[in-house]
């Protein structure tokens, strides 16, 4: 099974994300890393590295929101065991519709490569429909 991380700058915003995946994905392992360690706006390595430690999942896919939190996580990808780190995955996609789309292929029992496929490519689908 493939579980997610969301690693936020904002603790509501990866929380959020986390709500709005699990009730569209049910049964799959989300994990929220929002904000530093003591709450404030920015990211938290140490609970980045936790998250993914903390999983019971198979495969792991980190989404990130914005700048320091890719370098944050790319710091922690480091320090992982290499036996871990070749299961963990940062995936460049849009933060919640990415989260989404690879919540609900990993319910569906997807891997983390078509998981991640279906998150890159959520960057490209409109969300407006032409009504003409």
């Amino acid at each position: 099974m493939v579980g997610l991380v969301l690693v936020s700058h904002s603790p509501e915003i990866a929380e959020g994300t986390a709500t709005l995946v699990r009730q569209m994905a049910g049964e799959v392992e989300v994990t929220p890393v929002g904000g530093t360690s003591d709450g404030s706006l920015g990211t938290d390595p140490g609970g980045i590295q936790a998250a993914i430690e903390g999983m019971n999942a198979d495969e792991v896919l980190v989404f990130v929101d914005i700048g320091s939190a890719v370098l944050s996580a790319e710091m922690v990808l480091e320090m992982l065991s290499p036996d871990l780190r070749e299961n963990v995955r940062i995936v460049d996609a849009p933060f919640v519709e990415g989260a989404f789309a690879a919540g609900v292929l990993a319910q569906a029992g997807s891997d983390a490569e078509e998981c991640e496929a279906a998150a890159m490519e959520s960057r490209t689908e409109s969300k407006l429909h032409d009504e003409t």
